[in-house]
């Protein structure tokens, strides 16, 4: 009488592969968690070195103008002054050597320290712990150790 339509299979072998199982959904979850941790991993390490980029730079620029403050007052800013004195208003710089202070890429203010290691003076940042020594994202980023 009917012949059967290959593009509407009966009710019951339908019904059978309506949708994915809990196991083929559990893989793909499982899958995506492990790709989603490698990127993360990966991406960290970037993170975290271009803060510490970011740190040499920014301890590169108070250098210099330490540098400056040296060659019109014919010193260094001692302990007590420190990096504040480059902001300062003075009859040469009517706007401070820098305009500001910026803190470090973690948040810290960076420390200076008269006498130095083995410069006049340094300037430090301790890294993500704000704690002498460390590795990785705590590394110490002094500007002795700067080119």
């Amino acid at each position: 009488m009917f012949a059967p339509n290959p593009q509407y299979p009966p009710r019951n072998l339908r019904s059978l592969r309506s949708g994915f199982s809990l196991v083929e959904l559990m893989v793909v979850i499982v899958i995506l968690g492990m790709l989603a941790g490698l990127v993360t991993v990966s991406v960290r390490s970037y993170l975290i070195n271009a803060k510490q980029n970011v740190a040499r730079v920014d301890i590169s620029k108070l250098t210099q103008a330490i540098d400056t403050f040296y060659t019109t007052f014919n010193r260094i800013p001692t302990n007590e002054e420190g990096l504040e004195v480059l902001t300062k208003k003075s009859e040469q710089f009517t706007e401070g050597i820098i305009p500001k202070l910026r803190l470090d890429p973690w948040g810290h203010p960076f420390e200076y320290v008269v006498p130095g290691r083995s410069q006049q003076f340094d300037i430090i940042s301790y890294g993500a712990d704000h704690r002498e020594g460390g590795t990785g994202a705590d590394k110490d980023i002094r500007s002795d150790e700067i080119e």
